[in-house]
């Protein structure tokens, strides 16, 4: 799944240490979601979307890999 976290972040002028606090994980987690390297959990994934003020689709892209 690929995403555009780093991009709104961006726009809102937001660290990852600042999300990580925001969505209750670490900046660890919300670094490896933004490399690709982890898919986060749907909760985490609205809680991201719900902080960045942007539908979750506009944040998270499905691309099926089969």
């Amino acid at each position: 799944m690929e995403n555009k976290i780093k991009y709104f972040r961006s726009t809102k002028n937001i660290t990852q240490e600042q999300l990580a606090k925001l969505t209750s994980c670490t900046r660890q987690t919300i670094n490896s979601i933004e490399k690709n390297r982890y898919s986060p959990s749907l909760n985490l994934a609205y809680k991201i979307a719900e902080v960045l003020e942007v539908g979750i689709d506009e944040v998270f892209i499905y691309k099926n890999k089969d």
